[in-house]
């Protein structure tokens, strides 16, 4: 196993697991936010129906079983056993979901038959190196496919790879992974360097009341060639 699998295994064991319904009643719902019932849902991502879609660091499966609910092909890729495992727990045999044990990278190097959209949520887009997965990732994409991320905005001059920690016992070294943090116009001019347009950025601010750190939700479309 990886460092970085071990490191998401750590931290897929501190969260708690997402709840049974949410404030609507709905058993599967989709959040790209931090925050419980906040936000967009699967809209931003404009599925035909019965779409194709990737989700790029799936952890334990909710939003991938959210749109496998409404109709469409989920497929989800994570590099945490732990997480993946939650998942199969969780949900069981999900008709139209599909989830893959392996790095994003590894995975869009296949040949595989093109998504319609491709998604993270606080996942491998913001944990890869842009400049290796956005390549590999637009090749994936039919021509005008959506690709949605979100993750939480910047610290100020605080930009580029950074390290996020995981912590663990007392008597242990936290767990390190890198993440990219950049300013909307960066993650701008990167997608449009990668064959992206259509190219929006912006940070939804955190509901009343919460801790006041909003969610930067970057939509792009792949462009034709």
């Amino acid at each position: 196993m990886t460092d970085t699998a071990i490191a998401w295994d750590t931290y897929s064991r501190q969260r708690p697991e997402r709840r049974p319904v949410n404030s609507r009643g709905e058993t599967t719902w989709f959040n790209w936010t931090q925050y419980e019932d906040h936000g967009p849902g699967a809209e931003l991502l404009a599925l035909p129906a019965g779409g194709r879609v990737l989700d790029l660091g799936c952890g334990k499966g909710g939003n991938a079983v959210h749109l496998a609910s409404l109709g469409m092909q989920a497929v989800g890729v994570d590099v945490s056993p732990v997480q993946l495992r939650a998942a199969a727990q969780r949900w069981g045999e999900v008709p139209g979901l599909e989830l893959h044990h392996t790095e994003a990278i590894a995975y869009l190097q296949g040949d595989r038959k093109p998504f319609d959209a491709a998604y993270s949520v606080y996942g491998a887009v913001w944990f890869t190196d842009p400049d290796l997965l956005l390549p590999v990732l637009r090749e994936q994409l039919r021509p005008g496919g959506r690709l949605v991320f979100s993750q939480r905005p910047p610290v100020e001059g605080c930009y580029g790879c950074q390290a996020s920690y995981i912590p663990r016992g007392n008597d242990e070294d936290p767990l390190v992974v890198k993440r990219w943090d950049y300013e909307p116009a960066v993650w701008a001019r990167l997608l449009t360097e990668h064959g992206f347009s259509d190219v929006r950025v912006r940070v939804l601010e955190a509901p009343p009341g919460a801790r006041k750190v909003g969610t930067l939700i970057v939509e792009a479309r792949a462009s034709h060639p």
